[in-house]
């Protein structure tokens, strides 16, 4: 795990959690492991240089035992979709996104305690009820066994700065699969955050549209904010591509692209459109395999997920 590949290589700090390569999943807590958690933060904790310090979380694959299959439904659900869009950046393998719209705001960085270490992660404010809800990775809201603390998103981070304000979870949500065992295809986390300034997080940014049981084989459209080299947590970062599903430890979707540690919970995007920002988000960035550089993997967004989005959002 020295060269942290893709969105989740666990180097939290320079001197990696784990040397070589991680395994997709580990078990880590009894299978009725509550599938939430309710946040407590120290006020002021994260500053402009705590913000630019934070480690990326991330985690790479190598193949070992078998996971669990994901379970997929055969009719989709969607949440707020939008138009079908005109793709131009088409395909994109990894680049710093130079556009405007919808997208700028609504995605942002993760910024949380994991034990002693500051880390990051990226996440994207998703159309909810409460209209305060971020969807993220698993892992970007627990991991080895313990949920993380001092959680915020940012959305619209640029070098330290919060444009848009910090917005504090007052709980964090994963699938039951990813709390109890912290299975792979299930790598979907959330967090519902308080209000700022007397406004709503989607009021202030806007909140994308979500699809679940949409199928595979996609042109998607993925962003985050990498921090690992050759990125630096700076810049909004996107790829896109005509997807694929993994064939070896999971059934998640795969796309090329070489966004590194940081980028985890970054949102992908099928029906994007360039000029408006807007899609339908049905996955986020979660693992690389470290045999196979230069390809995103991403879970699928079934109905287990759309449990999780439910719980969240009804918060």
């Amino acid at each position: 795990m020295n060269r942290h590949r893709t969105a989740l290589s666990v180097l939290l700090a320079a001197s990696a959690l784990v040397a070589g390569a991680l395994t997709a999943a580990t078990p880590s807590l009894a299978a009725d492991a509550p599938a939430s958690f309710r946040q407590q933060h120290t006020q002021g904790f994260w500053t402009a240089e705590r913000m630019r310090s934070a480690t990326p979380l991330d985690v790479t694959a190598a193949p070992g035992r078998a996971r669990t299959p994901v379970a997929t439904a055969a009719t989709p659900t969607a949440i707020a979709p939008t138009a079908a869009a005109s793709p131009t950046a088409f395909p994109q393998a990894g680049g710093a996104w130079t556009g405007a719209g919808a997208v700028v705001k609504t995605s942002g960085r993760v910024f949380f305690t994991m034990g002693d270490r500051t880390a990051s992660c990226s996440g994207d404010s998703i159309t909810s009820a409460n209209g305060s809800t971020v969807i993220t990775a698993g892992h970007c809201v627990k991991y080895q066994g313990a949920w993380h603390t001092n959680w915020v998103f940012v959305p619209a981070y640029n070098n330290g700065s919060a444009p848009y304000g910090q917005w504090s979870a007052t709980k964090t949500f994963a699938t039951d699969q990813w709390a109890a065992s912290e299975d792979m295809n299930m790598d979907v986390g959330l967090a519902v955050v308080a209000p700022l300034n007397g406004k709503t997080l989607s009021q202030t940014v806007g909140a994308q549209g979500i699809l679940f049981n949409g199928g595979y084989n996609k042109k998607m459209y993925s962003f985050g904010f990498p921090a690992a080299a050759p990125y630096d947590g700076t810049k909004l970062v996107y790829c896109s591509g005509n997807s694929g599903k993994d064939f070896l430890l999971t059934k998640d979707h795969s796309l090329a692209c070489n966004m590194t540690g940081g980028s985890s919970g970054g949102p992908w995007f099928q029906d994007f459109n360039e000029a408006t920002g807007l899609g339908t988000q049905v996955s986020v960035n979660s693992f690389g395999y470290t045999f196979l550089p230069n390809r995103m993997y991403g879970p699928y967004f079934g109905n287990e997920a759309k449990a999780a989005y439910d719980k969240a959002q009804a918060s």
